[in-house]
């Protein structure tokens, strides 16, 4: 992940959105590549600011690796007005990392933490996954489902390639009491099934993207109580933008394309938005 990463860091920053008429939340990013700074930074700093300029004022950090997943949870200490976290070893992660055990029990311990809020993103990654490495993946996913049911935190998926097994998965673990699909990039029959279960879907910037009709046609379906956006920044910057660094205040972007796919006003969409995050995630006041 680290290659892919670097590359995005030294990537021109999307231009500041109009402000959204009320505050709303990211749902998932990652500021410490949108930065590559401390997690006590002005670079961070500087990023929460433009977001909150923007009136995009909470954000989910996330996290990916043992360390990094420290990194999230010092974030949402030092900005606890701002920030909240998620801890996990990507489905990427999980099959390569030198002691799995190992870092698995330094994220049960983070998961502890009153700010870490969920636990993600973690599932399945058939992209990037050779076939002989998927067992272990999937075991780690398990793993994952089973801290956030014992934590009763929200369980963030990360599913690229694998929807049926994903799925799969969910029913044969059964599944924690809030589960967010991240970044979702199913159709519509794979929406209307995880709405059926209960689940919950995040949408990107990949719902302004030219060639992701699909996503438009599915995020029409998706009850208001069940719906959330994110950047997933520094990935994924939303049209016109597509190819610039993203950062949390381009949720703005994101928020009027889904308002106009939705058929939606844009301030009832954004507080839809903000009461769905702190529902799943709890509030962000320290």
């Amino acid at each position: 992940m680290a290659d892919r990463h670097n590359r995005d860091i030294d990537r021109a920053r999307a231009p500041l959105p109009e402000p959204l008429p009320v505050p709303t939340v990211d749902s998932h990013a990652h500021l410490e590549i949108v930065t590559d700074a401390a997690f006590d930074s002005q670079e961070v700093a500087d990023v929460i600011a433009e977001a909150k300029s923007v009136n995009v004022d909470r954000i989910l950090q996330v996290g990916y690796s043992a360390e990094q997943s420290k990194w999230c949870v010092q974030a949402a200490e030092k900005w606890s007005t701002s920030v909240l976290a998620a801890v996990a070893l990507h489905p990427n992660e999980a099959p390569v990392v030198a002691d799995l055990e190992a870092d698995l029990k330094i994220i049960e311990e983070l998961a502890q933490h009153p700010r870490v809020r969920a636990i993600g993103e973690t599932g399945l990654d058939y992209f990037r996954t050779p076939p002989e490495l998927r067992k272990r993946q999937q075991d780690s996913f398990k793993w994952h489902i089973e801290l956030a049911k014992k934590t009763k935190k929200a369980l963030v998926i990360h599913d690229r390639d694998s929807h049926d097994d994903v799925l799969s998965v969910l029913l044969e673990v059964g599944a924690p009491e809030k589960v967010v699909f991240h970044c979702f990039s199913g159709d519509v029959a794979m929406a209307k099934l995880c709405i059926e279960r209960g689940y919950i879907l995040s949408f990107a910037g990949t719902l302004t993207f030219k060639n992701a009709p699909e996503l438009r046609a599915a995020v029409k379906h998706v009850p208001a109580d069940q719906l959330l956006v994110e950047t997933d920044s520094p990935f994924l910057a939303p049209s016109p933008h597509r190819g610039a660094g993203n950062t949390p205040a381009q949720i703005a972007n994101i928020v009027r394309a889904m308002a106009v796919e939705r058929d939606q006003d844009l301030a009832e969409l954004a507080t839809e938005l903000s009461v769905n995050a702190e529902r799943i995630f709890g509030s962000f006041a320290p």
